[in-house]
């Protein structure tokens, strides 16, 4: 069985053999180099329904995922894509809130992405800036960035005081927490990672996939029981409220 999370600008797939549940390790793909008629057995994302033989909810899937990667009774988690922001806040081990931002989170990842792509940069050796740019849009932030430039701001050093805004906007986003739990592609970001005026704790790009894992664990079990699955046992009354 194959499993997908279909990103905006990457793909994250998962074999399942169906015989002795055995699963190699998730690859990721570009989303624009999949063949136009790729399907997956089951999906979520921004493509799930299109290119899905099932789908799922991104923030169930996401909400699953975080719980089976999290330990913690009570915990924050930010999923920061490339076209947006989403987080789950768990409470006694269930989904207490939630909440998806796409306007104000516009092309984050997509935008620090391009940024790194365009001025060659390496966020590995980049430092984290003491000051950053009040950041709101990551396309409309772009600004700040020339106009710093045009003033004397290395480049690097001004694309550094970007993501720094990028960051401080989503941890205001997602409450201001002590304590992060981060999943997406910008978990390999550490200057990303670094920007962050709270504890953070990334769990990788993988996170939906694990909740696509923990939906088909679900079902069999429900199955074994001799129980039809119609909403999501064991999930709160939040998370049922959200279609599939």
């Amino acid at each position: 069985m194959l499993l997908a999370d279909f990103g905006t600008s990457y793909t994250k797939l998962l074999e399942i053999n169906e015989k002795d549940g055995t699963q190699p390790v998730p690859r990721i793909v570009p989303t624009r180099k999949l063949n136009p008629t790729f399907m997956a057995d089951l999906a979520t994302g921004h493509n799930a329904k299109r290119r899905g033989k099932k789908s799922i909810n991104e923030l169930i899937a996401l909400a699953k995922g975080g719980r089976c990667l999290i330990k913690e009774p009570d915990a924050l988690l930010l999923d920061c894509g490339s076209r947006d922001i989403k987080f789950i806040r768990y409470q006694n081990f269930e989904v207490a809130d939630m909440g998806w931002n796409v306007e104000c989170g516009a092309s984050m990842g997509f935008t620090i992405e391009l940024l790194e792509s365009y001025y060659k940069i390496d966020y590995t050796k980049v430092a984290v800036p003491k000051t950053g740019f009040s950041v709101t849009c990551g396309v409309l932030g772009m600004s700040n960035i020339f106009d710093a430039v045009v003033t004397g701001t290395s480049e690097t050093a001004a694309v550094a005081k970007f993501v720094r805004g990028i960051a401080h906007n989503a941890f205001r986003f997602a409450g201001s927490p002590d304590k992060l739990y981060i999943s997406g592609g910008l978990c390999d970001n550490p200057l990303f990672l670094g920007c962050f005026p709270c504890e953070v704790i990334p769990l990788g790009r993988f996170v939906l996939l694990e909740g696509l894992k923990e939906h088909l664990r679900m079902k069999m079990r429900m199955k074994s029981k001799g129980t039809f699955l119609t909403l999501y046992p064991g999930s709160s009354p939040l998370m049922n409220k959200l279609k599939p």
